[in-house]
């Protein structure tokens, strides 16, 4: 391990590390712009030089690797004068907008200007105009802010793996843009917003509609997909103003995906924010007492079995506990929190989690996609799966739609029936698995959404034994979970059991007229016409197709709204925290749902969010540990558990169609309409309908 001295302070270091990494470990601070630890180096910007004794002449911090006996000075009045230098050059062209700027706050070069210039400048000349780009309804372009840094593009094509950022044009007159002036297409192409030192990019939504001094910032998870990204929550007054990622190595790095960071827009429109009745065939704006009289006058004397209950794809533990007890105290097992009707064993926790785990994928060496295209069902997982792929030694094989993916995969066809021959060692890919050291499968909520769902599950298990998936300390069997709320619903038993209808069940009985009340607790996409006459209570957050099927509608709190319990697709527990009031009459689900027990005359057994959280983990223990993984058991699962038979051999393909539109919030958007209406003409490259 090479020694070297940094101010006069004499430290040890890992080999390969860079002298500003090793200025940082020695606690001295060494500014830069175009550094950033997760993206490739460049040396763009020089704001990083130090004085390095015997060296002729200054270095570049971040592109010299340190060396055994380095002598470093990082505060001399050479290095001050340095500083100075570079920062006035940077400043040339730099327009005056810090006053209109929306990274005015945020901004790294007013903090270094503040910090390290000299706070003059000689140059009198004009200043360089370069026109704004139109990067897409995301990204607002004022280029004439850029100082080169070219994060963004190292950006576009390390993390994402779009290439669709460059340089045109040399020196002065060099120019950051897109090659074709089309939109970024990537589903990440938000962060790029959080890599600018500098108001070259910003958020488009946003722009102008606050300053960073005037928000409240709440830590919070995601729920707009199942990797349960962590993210702060921008508010002023009862307005959700911006959502930013927060760092979290294990889940997401530093990264958010589009929708997620953009549709917070849509927590606006839409919303319900008081109880309805259907009086005459119309809903009617009722009161809470009015409402709950309506539920009641249904349910007395209703067996439980005439009663069901759906959960939605963005609903907390909490509220879902509550809606359990309250089922099982009306006599009722007919639930179901996979309004996606797949087929995995809710008794069996390893069939529906990512026992990989996120981070862990950078531990394998093959992997097998099956019925799934993370791309845009998890881009920030997807990311990490790049990230591997560049690590090299990685080989992807795909079962399923043939998409474009952010890193070389061989596709071998949409057939599932494949599955049998890659198990049996029969094909090719098989063999990669067998002879890898950490080989890996995904198995795609599309793949488990058909009818024979449990049968893909099973063969895809079979590999995983097959092929040494499972083994002490590795365990390559994964479930791709698209929806926040599922395996959370799934830990906290929000299933069928002992003869109870699933979601296909509850939906025929409802039909059939055998289930006369329905739950529908923030679930959407029911067909109106499998309900008939059926009394559906609805219970959420905006006005979404569920709503329009109630006789009752219960207005709950959005995930910004409340404190809630979320697990991601790894079965790592999280907790929301609530940034903003729900609007009107509103309020928190679970409690909600609370007083209606109370009105129908089966109180529920807690009064506040701790007490139900005590149930939570009294039902399954794994909700007494937050931001922890626990490994789950390996067990047998397939048709025997859950049902099916045999793979019917026609195509796979993911269950999501437009990235862009896949909840209430979403839809619900004008941020994510924009971004449907431009990247209509990518359906064919991603794989949706756009």
């Amino acid at each position: 391990m090479p020694k070297l001295t940094i101010d006069g302070k004499e430290i040890e270091v890992d080999a390969g590390m860079t002298v500003l990494q090793a200025c940082e470990q020695a606690g001295a601070e060494v500014p830069r712009f175009c550094y950033h630890e997760r993206l490739p180096l460049s040396g763009n910007c020089r704001m990083c030089l130090v004085e390095m004794e015997r060296a002729p002449k200054p270095v570049a911090s971040c592109c010299m690797p340190v060396g055994d006996g380095m002598v470093i000075h990082t505060n001399t009045e050479k290095v001050k004068k340095m500083r100075e230098a570079v920062m006035e050059f940077l400043l040339i062209n730099h327009p005056l907008d810090c006053p209109i700027c929306d990274q005015g706050g945020e901004c790294d070069l007013q903090d270094q200007a503040m910090a390290y210039g000299a706070g003059m400048s000689r140059f009198v000349e004009s200043k360089r105009a370069v026109p704004d780009k139109d990067f897409s309804p995301l990204i607002r372009g004022v280029m004439t802010r850029c100082i080169h840094c070219t994060r963004c593009v190292r950006f576009a094509n390390e993390i994402c793996g779009t290439s669709e950022l460059g340089g045109v044009f040399r020196g002065e007159h060099l120019e950051i843009g897109t090659y074709v002036d089309k939109a970024i297409s990537s589903e990440l192409s938000g962060n790029m917003i959080d890599l600018c030192p500098v108001g070259a990019l910003t958020s488009a939504p946003y722009a102008y509609k606050a300053r960073p001094w005037e928000l409240s910032k709440t830590e919070s998870v995601d729920v707009l997909d199942a990797v349960g990204c962590n993210i702060r929550v921008d508010a002023r007054g009862d307005a959700v103003m911006r959502i930013v990622p927060r760092l979290n190595e294990d889940v997401n790095e530093e990264w958010l995906g589009d929708k997620s960071r953009f549709a917070c827009d849509g927590l606006n429109r839409q919303r319900l924010d008081q109880p309805y009745v259907k009086k005459g065939g119309k809903l009617q704006p009722a009161t809470w007492d009015e409402a709950f009289a309506a539920i009641k006058a249904k349910a007395d004397g209703l067996d439980g079995s005439k009663i069901a209950a759906l959960a939605g794809d963005t609903v907390d533990v909490e509220a879902m506990t509550a809606l359990k007890d309250l089922l099982n105290a009306l006599g009722s097992k007919n639930m179901d929190c996979r309004q996606e009707s797949s087929t995995v064993d809710p008794n069996v926790r390893a069939s529906y989690i990512f026992n990989t785990t996120i981070a862990g994928i950078e531990q394998a060496d093959a992997l097998l996609i099956v019925g799934s295209n993370p791309r845009i069902e998890a881009p920030v997982l997807n990311a990490r799966i790049r990230k591997r792929y560049l690590m090299g030694g990685f080989k992807v094989g795909v079962v399923g739609p043939n998409t474009e993916l952010t890193y070389k995969a061989e596709h071998y066809g949409d057939d599932p029936a494949m599955l049998r021959d890659i198990a049996s060692g029969a094909h090719a890919f098989g063999k990669i698995l067998q002879n890898a050291e950490n080989p890996m499968i995904i198995v795609g909520a599309g793949a488990l959404m058909r009818s024979d769902g449990a049968a893909i599950l099973a063969a895809c298990k079979t590999i995983a034994d097959a092929t040494g998936m499972i083994k002490d300390g590795w365990n390559g069997f994964n479930v791709l979970q698209t929806a926040a709320s599922r395996v959370g619903g799934l830990d906290i038993g929000f299933a069928p059991t002992d003869g109870g209808l699933d979601t296909a069940g509850i939906l025929d009985a409802c039909g059939d007229g055998k289930v006369e009340l329905l739950y529908l607790l923030a679930a959407d996409g029911m067909e109106a016409a499998k309900l008939s006459d059926t009394f559906i209570v609805y219970q959420g957050h905006h006005g979404d197709s569920g709503a329009h099927l109630a006789d009752v509608i219960l207005p709950g709190a959005a995930y910004t709204e409340k404190n809630g319990t979320y697990v991601n697709t790894e079965g790592r527990v999280q907790q929301g925290h609530l940034a903003v009031f729900p609007p009107g009459e509103a309020k928190e689900d679970w409690a909600v749902i609370r007083a209606l027990s109370g009105v129908l005359g089966k109180t529920l057994p807690y009064d506040t969010l701790a007490q139900v959280r005590a149930r939570m983990a009294e039902i399954n223990p794994v909700f007494a540990t937050v931001n922890e993984i626990q490994p789950a058991d390996w067990q047998d699962f397939g048709p025997s558990t859950v049902g099916g038979g045999d793979i019917q051999s026609k195509p796979l393909k993911s269950h999501i169609r437009n990235y862009y539109m896949t909840d209430p919030i979403s839809r619900a958007s004008e941020t994510m309409a924009a971004c449907t209406a431009e990247f209509s003409g990518e359906a064919e490259r991603t794989g949706t309908d756009g």
